[in-house]
């Protein structure tokens, strides 16, 4: 069976042009992750690479199939100069990681935590999982193989994660949406959630 990392990289440059740094991080036993760098105007995006080498399985199958099973790579858009973005490489990374370490399904609606700032003063320590399909298609691969889903990330506050959760993803989005949220600014601040 082919290596899918080549072709999901490929996917990327296609849709992001040539990435302009790379990241590597690797935790104890779990394969390695890359974050890539791309920038584009004002606006950098930060690709995973690596997530979408195995398939993510439900955690509670008594087997793995290593074979048939979602597989997903993670986006993170944001406007360049308004914050030490950078650094969010590693948190990233542990996001990318989750599936191997902690047997989750990351998939649209998810939310998404570290526990920390994404970055230096970042007002977001977790975010939400948006539908694929946008900014970079599915990648299709050979049967039996499940496409690779590139979902976008939208940073949340600790406010808005805690509104998500009883009112679900869908009103956090349409309430961003109503106030005319920029969810590329990496230092805006918690939509009104009252």
């Amino acid at each position: 069976m082919a290596d899918v990392l080549p072709l999901v990289e490929a996917r990327l440059r296609t849709a992001l042009g040539e990435p302009d740094a790379r990241a590597a991080v690797t935790f104890l036993g779990t394969d390695r992750i890359e974050v890539l760098r791309f920038q584009e105007g004002d606006i950098v995006r930060y690709a995973t690479l690596g997530m979408s080498a195995h398939p993510m399985t439900d955690p509670t199958a008594v087997v793995a199939d290593p074979v048939k099973g979602p597989r997903a790579e993670l986006v993170l858009s944001v406007r360049a100069g308004r914050a030490d973005t950078g650094k969010v490489l590693r948190p990233l990374a542990v996001l990318a990681a989750s599936p191997q370490v902690e047997g989750l399904v990351v998939a649209p609606g998810a939310s998404l935590d570290v526990g920390e700032p994404l970055w230096p003063g970042a007002a977001f320590t977790s975010v939400l999982v948006a539908e694929p399909g946008g900014l970079v298609e599915d990648l299709e691969l050979d049967e039996p193989l499940d496409p690779v889903r590139f979902l976008p990330l939208l940073p949340m506050t600790p406010n808005e994660a805690a509104w998500k959760r009883v009112h679900g993803a869908q009103a956090l989005r349409e309430r961003w949406l109503n106030h005319g949220t920029d969810l590329r600014d990496p230092s805006r601040k918690s939509v009104p959630l009252e």
